[in-house]
């Protein structure tokens, strides 16, 4: 199993003047510190107008700097988001990402989830996915040594020679977020790395990781002519400390994490409110006042506890033979330091065990690839609730 690490960039207010160059700049330490401790990806989300849930709309500029300070870890678009952007200036972003990275760059693409961000852009729910699926087809001859010319419904460019061209050939691996989890089967058709943004059990994960494989090996229908990446990642909260209860106590971040995403999900479209017209961070606080235990029962998911717990946990994820296990520590106001130790503390006693077991996961999956070893195909409609049993409940956040 490999281990990434993924940032929203969340800032809960209130908002000081310099609070946001702080949260870029602890975030840099915090990769540069997880590239020296073996960590193998660093992810970075593309999120437009979502206040206090990310202030993160330019990923390429995060990982371009990131890139500078680090040597080994991969450097993860999480996602771009092909709806919003052109699809020539996605390949240049790409490529000139993996150029200054050495050719460490894994392409994340999506469509965004929210009408907040699309609207912002002129797009709609109802084409989001049409949208997307053409700029895969657009941008991917970009990568070649030819020019391209683009007609479609929704890119138009004449003859043009995008430059530059990626190190690695004939592109970054490809993925694509999976913000619903119908969305993990539609990835492995698809051939590309499934992204799952989702905070499921270990049997949830056993039962996608089965659709994942299943529709990869025996459905596969790629949308143009590139490169296959299987690998399904999923992200889990995380914060590691000495005891279980030390962790559950820096890991306050997580539940607001959770709150924000049930707060949101709850209206058509993701919509968020009017810009400035909601205070999430006293929402939050509001409804934990009025909620401790469900508060309490949102941190006893994911992979937050003592490196036992956290061990035991995974093993039960490994089991399930996920590819990677994306950590997500930075969130609401989860202090710098604590996610430092967190990241340092589990790398010393956890990480060893099950990157030594990465050999006998790629000869699994290298069998299951080659037909050898036929996977169930696994009911998983028990398992479609995106932010898993014990996250906060959507009626009680939209309230």
């Amino acid at each position: 199993m490999k281990f990434g690490i993924f940032y929203e960039l969340q800032l809960p207010r209130p908002w000081g003047p310099d609070d946001e160059r702080q949260l870029y700049q602890n975030a840099l330490t915090q990769v540069e510190l997880a590239d020296r401790l073996g960590y193998d990806y660093a992810w970075e989300v593309e999120h437009h107008f979502l206040e206090e849930y990310s202030h993160s709309p330019a990923p390429e500029v995060f990982l371009g700097a990131a890139s500078q300070r680090t040597k080994n870890i991969r450097m993860g678009h999480g996602i771009v988001q092909l709806t919003t952007n052109p699809p020539q200036r996605v390949a240049e972003r790409i490529a000139c990402l993996d150029l200054v990275s050495n050719g460490r760059v894994e392409f994340g693409t999506g469509e965004s989830a929210s009408i907040t961000e699309l609207g912002g852009f002129d797009r709609d729910m109802e084409t989001k996915r049409e949208i997307w699926e053409d700029a895969i087809r657009c941008i991917i001859p970009m990568f070649e040594d030819k020019g391209v010319a683009l007609d479609t419904k929704w890119h138009k460019m004449p003859m043009r020679n995008v430059l530059p061209k990626p190190v690695q050939k004939p592109h970054p691996p490809l993925w694509v977020a999976c913000s619903q989890l119908e969305t993990i089967e539609m990835a492995g058709r698809r051939g590309m790395g499934a992204l799952g943004f989702q905070f499921l059990s270990a049997d949830a994960a056993h039962a996608w990781v089965h659709a994942y494989y299943n529709s990869f090996t025996k459905r596969q229908e790629k949308l143009c002519d590139y490169q296959t990446n299987p690998n399904i990642a999923l992200v889990s909260y995380f914060m590691c400390a000495e005891t279980d209860e030390e962790a559950r106590r820096r890991a306050d971040g997580a539940t607001f994490f959770q709150f924000a995403l049930r707060f949101y999900g709850a209206s058509a479209g993701r919509k968020r409110p009017d810009p400035y017209t909601v205070n999430m961070w006293d929402e939050y606080n509001k409804w934990k006042r009025e909620n401790p235990e469900a508060a309490a029962r949102a941190l006893s998911g994911g992979l937050i506890g003592s490196p036992e717990t956290i061990r035991r946990k995974l093993r039960k994820f490994q089991a399930s033979n996920i590819d990677q296990v994306i950590l997500l520590n930075q969130a609401g106001k989860n202090a710098h330091a604590h996610i430092c130790e967190s990241l340092e503390l589990f790398a010393k006693e956890v990480m060893p065990e099950f990157h030594a077991a990465e050999p006998a996961h790629q000869e699994w999956k290298q069998k299951v690839l080659a037909g050898e070893i036929e996977l169930e195909e696994i009911d998983t409609q028990p398992f479609r609730d995106r932010y898993g049993t014990n996250s906060v409940q959507p009626q009680v956040a939209a309230e």
